[in-house]
C-alpha cells in the first residue's frame, strides 16, 4: 500500500519545494547539486515526513554532505520552517503581505534570524524568480543564470568585497567557461559536405572513379581561424580591489588560445608568459611581481603608445582589445584620444571594462573615460561575476 500522504506536505509540491530550498541554500553558499535534489524529492515521496522534525531529518541526511554545511543548513531550515510567520502544518496559502514591492508579496518571516532570504515566504510559495532587467525589451524577461552552487551566492557580489578564496574559485570557473573562442574567416578553403562553393578540381579527381562522369559534386568552405585577443589590465590603485579578479579573466584567455596580456600602471608590462602557469595562484602572483609599479599613478595614455611601439602593436591587427580600467588618467586627454584612435584603426573590435560603470548616475562625460569613448565598441560594466560572464559572451561573440 502506498503511504499516505503527510499532514506536512499534503498541499506541497515536492518538486518545487525541493528547488526552492535548494535555491536558498546555495544563496547562502552551501553547494547543492541536482542529484542531492533529486534524492530529496524521491525521499520525500517514498516516505513522506509526519512533522518538521522528519522533514528537517529527510533534507538534512540528503542535501547537507559535508560537516561545513551543517550551520548553513541549520540557519536556513529553522528561519523556513521553524522561524516561519505562519506554521508550516495544516495551511497550503496565508494573505499577502503588502510591501510595496510586486515582485514578493509573501513576506513574513521572522527577522531576527539574521538570515537574508529573498522573498521571505515559505519556500513552495517564493520559487526562484525570473527576473528582468533595465536594458530588456518591454514585456520581455530574462532567465536568470544558473551558476555552480559554490559561486552562486557570488554572483551579484562587487569583486571589492570578495576574500582569496573566493578570487580562487572565481578564476577556476572563468578558465572553464571559456569553451568557445573568437573566430574569423581565412582565405582558405575545405572540402565540406553543406560547402556553398563546388570544387572543381577535387570533382573531377572524384569522377575518375566513375569512367569521367560526375555523379557528385565536391563542395568546399571558408576555414576559420583563432581570432587574436589583446587584453590590458590597469593596476593602478584605484583599480586595486579589481586587478585580481582581472588577472584571472586574462589568465583564462591567456590558457585558452591566441591571446596577449599586459598590466599598467606607469607603464606597460606583458604578462602573457606569467599567467600560462597551471596554478592560479602561482601565474596571478608572478603577474604581479612582473609589475613593479602596481597599486601607483595611472599612465593610461603613455602606456597604449608604448604598446603601439613594441613588436606587439602589430597583434593588434584584426583582434579583439579588451581594455580594463576606470579611465582615471594622469596623462592629458588628448593623448589618450589619439592613441585610442590608432588602437581603434588597426582592431577588428575595442571593447572598454569599466567596473565603475554599474555605479547608480555614473555618466562617462568627463576626461579621459569621454576622450576614449567614441573609440570604444562597446563599453561594460564588470563588477560582478555576473557581468564578467557578460564580457566574456561580448568578446567571444565580436
Amino acid at each position: 500500500m502506498a503511504p499516505s500522504a503527510s499532514a506536512v506536505l499534503s498541499p506541497v509540491d515536492r518538486a518545487a519545494l525541493a528547488a526552492a530550498l535548494g535555491d536558498r541554500l546555495r544563496r547562502r553558499g552551501m553547494p547543492v547539486t541536482l542529484t542531492s535534489l533529486a534524492t530529496f524529492t524521491r525521499a520525500l515521496e517514498a516516505a513522506p515526513p509526519d512533522d518538521v522534525e522528519s522533514l528537517y531529518w529527510t533534507a538534512r541526511v540528503t542535501l547537507a554532505g559535508r560537516a561545513d554545511d551543517l550551520a548553513i543548513f541549520d540557519a536556513v531550515f529553522d528561519a523556513v520552517f521553524r522561524d516561519a510567520a505562519m506554521p508550516v502544518e495544516g495551511r497550503r496559502q496565508r494573505p499577502p503581505v503588502d510591501t510595496g514591492s510586486p515582485a514578493d508579496v509573501w513576506a513574513g518571516l521572522d527577522a531576527a534570524s539574521g538570515v537574508d532570504l529573498p522573498g521571505q515566504g515559505l519556500p513552495w510559495h517564493t520559487l526562484p524568480p525570473v527576473v528582468s532587467c533595465d536594458d530588456d525589451p518591454p514585456g520581455g524577461t530574462a532567465v536568470p543564470e544558473r551558476l555552480p552552487s559554490a559561486l552562486a551566492a557570488l554572483a551579484t557580489t562587487p569583486f571589492e568585497e570578495l576574500d582569496e578564496a573566493d578570487l580562487a574559485r572565481l578564476g577556476a570557473w572563468l578558465e572553464g567557461a571559456l569553451v568557445r573562442w573568437p573566430t574569423r574567416p581565412t582565405r582558405r578553403r575545405r572540402v565540406h559536405p553543406h560547402g556553398e562553393r563546388i570544387a572543381l578540381r577535387e570533382t573531377i579527381a572524384r569522377s575518375r572513379r566513375t569512367g569521367w562522369e560526375t555523379m557528385a559534386l565536391t563542395r568546399t568552405r571558408a576555414t576559420r581561424q583563432a581570432r587574436p585577443v589583446v587584453m590590458l589590465a590597469d593596476v593602478s590603485q584605484s583599480m586595486q580591489p579589481y586587478a585580481t579578479a582581472y588577472l584571472h579573466l586574462m589568465r583564462a584567455f591567456a590558457r585558452g588560445g591566441s591571446a596577449e596580456t599586459f598590466v599598467f600602471s606607469t607603464e606597460l608590462t606583458r604578462v602573457t608568459l606569467a599567467l600560462r602557469h597551471r596554478s592560479a595562484a602561482e601565474a596571478v602572483a608572478g603577474a604581479t611581481r612582473l609589475a613593479p609599479d602596481r597599486y601607483g599613478g595611472t599612465h593610461l595614455a603613455a602606456s597604449l603608445q608604448a604598446l603601439l611601439r613594441s613588436r606587439h602593436g602589430n597583434t593588434l591587427r584584426g583582434s579583439i582589445v579588451v581594455i580594463a580600467s576606470d579611465g582615471w588618467d594622469a596623462d592629458e586627454p588628448e593623448a589618450l584620444a589619439a592613441a585610442m584612435r590608432r588602437v581603434h584603426r588597426r582592431a577588428h573590435r575595442v571593447i572598454w571594462l569599466n567596473p565603475r560603470a554599474a555605479a547608480p548616475g555614473f555618466a562617462p562625460l568627463v576626461g579621459s573615460m569621454a576622450a576614449a569613448l567614441p573609440y570604444c565598441d562597446d563599453f561594460l560594466p564588470g563588477d560582478t561575476l555576473q557581468r564578467l560572464r557578460q564580457v566574456i559572451d561580448a568578446i567571444v561573440d565580436a
